[in-house]
């Protein structure tokens, strides 16, 4: 349990800057966020660690002081908010300075948490496992060195240096920063060993065809009841922002019979720090290694197009193609939510290769999720047909586990197959079972192209 969640009470202020809002009104920005929206997710967000809310206000700035982020006339209005709500802790849904953070905390005689702060508090709160732990920790370390700039006075003190070494000794905030240092890099060398076990285990799946399938998108767009929907992992699943932190993998049957490992990820936010990313790129490996990436969309949140905008981004920062329409397949979820005109449309317009509407909690939509996956795995696949004896009965247990199993019948004395053989187990398969191939099946058609 976060150190803050014991019911603390707490002020959300989402700060929005006035010439901001006049730039997107005239096109010019990337969100499409309103002031409450933002304020919204802000109070999720808090929600995440059980805080209670007291107080929720949106604050339009002109300017932002670099003393106090907000004018003196605004730190005194929300004094008298602190002090009325007898809250302990304030968060500002913005980016703050050690300054600012320090100043606004004495003048509110309350904790401050900016955006960051609370996002490390929540992931602090939901690592589950070893991993997770020190990716969280990482995270947080990173961020508190970039913080060890005339933070707090005691800071500054000097400590002594050795006798056999002229001049000053070792100011506190450089000790401070190199054991920061030291303990990051010793993090790093763990994530590392994490990041070579899940390779090995990447190369081992690839022995046999099971392809990957990551599931990403927004955080509390619906990734963990889709993964429990498709699997019956059991993966918590909650109306609540990061409910999912540790990555889950299980594996999944598609309609013909083939297999594909499902992996559940962290959901994304915006406006989240580059560090935060890169402290959680052990755990994105999976997104980047995917053969195929589902991006869930929450279709009935009124901010549905900005949180896609900010998954491409930070996919775009995992260095994938965001528009890549041969790997990823974009799923938009929760249309149990939505009016019916609206959900007959979206449905609709699922025929073909566009996106995939479904509901993760009543199940419509899933047979044509899978169908969809089924095809886009299929497409660089070699389908033969192939007549085994029934002798070879190790023979047909590897074919069963290696290749995809389109249709079967059991003759009296031969199994004839019709099989999709994925690319790298063409040149096995061809070893092993080549001298049996009957026929080779025409191809599945790329989209766009010739059969």
């Amino acid at each position: 349990m976060s150190r803050l969640a014991e019911r603390t009470k707490a002020i959300v202020i989402a700060p929005v800057r006035t010439e901001r809002r006049s730039a997107e009104a005239a096109g010019e920005g990337a969100s499409t966020r309103s002031p409450e929206a933002r304020l919204a997710e802000a109070v999720g967000l808090a929600g995440a660690i059980d805080l209670d809310v007291v107080g929720a206000y949106v604050v339009r700035l002109s300017a932002t002081r670099p003393a106090t982020l907000f004018g003196t006339g605004k730190v005194e209005e929300l004094k008298l908010a602190v002090s009325t709500e007898e809250a302990d802790l304030v968060i500002v849904d913005h980016p703050l300075t050690p300054v600012q953070q320090r100043n606004l905390e004495k003048a509110w005689n309350a904790k401050v948490l900016d955006r960051t702060a609370l996002i490390l508090e929540i992931f602090g709160a939901r690592a589950r496992t070893r991993e997770g732990t020190l990716q969280v920790e990482l995270a947080h370390l990173n961020w508190q060195k970039s913080r060890l700039v005339r933070t707090w006075t005691h800071l500054e003190r000097q400590r002594g240096g050795f006798g056999f070494l002229g001049g000053p000794g070792e100011t506190q905030i450089e000790a401070d920063r190199r054991m920061i240092q030291e303990r990051i890099i010793k993090i790093e060398r763990e994530l590392e060993d994490v990041k070579r076990t899940r390779g090995l285990h990447r190369a081992n799946r690839k022995k046999v065809p099971h392809p990957v399938i990551a599931l990403v998108g927004y955080t509390n767009a619906g990734k963990s009841t889709l993964f429990n929907r498709l699997t019956d992992a059991g993966v918590l699943s909650k109306d609540l922002l990061f409910a999912t932190l540790d990555p889950t993998l299980r594996q999944i049957r598609l309609p013909h019979g083939g297999s594909a490992i499902l992996s559940d990820t962290v959901g994304f936010i915006s406006d989240l720090p580059t560090h935060l990313v890169a402290a959680f790129r052990a755990t994105l490996e999976e997104v980047v290694e995917a053969d195929i990436i589902l991006h869930v969309r929450d279709v009935s949140h009124p901010d549905s197009d900005a949180q896609s905008r900010d998954v491409q981004e930070t996919l775009t920062l995992l260095d994938i193609d965001a528009h890549d329409r041969d790997r990823l397949i974009e799923v938009l979820n929760k249309i149990d939510l939505v009016d019916a005109e609206r959900r007959t449309r979206l449905l609709a317009a699922t025929d073909g290769e566009g996106p995939v509407a479904i509901s993760a909690v009543t199940g419509e939509g899933i047979d044509g999720l899978l169908s969809r996956i089924e095809a886009r795995l299929s497409e660089d696949k070699w389908e033969v047909r192939i007549a085994v004896p029934v002798t070879e009965g190790e023979l047909l247990a590897w074919l069963h586990r290696s290749t995809e199993v389109v249709e079967r019948h059991d003759a009296e004395d031969a199994v004839h197959l019709v099989l999709r053989v994925p690319p790298r187990q063409k040149v096995p398969f061809k070893q092993r079972a080549g001298r049996y191939i009957q026929q080779t099946a025409p191809r599945t058609a790329r989209r766009g192209a010739a059969g």
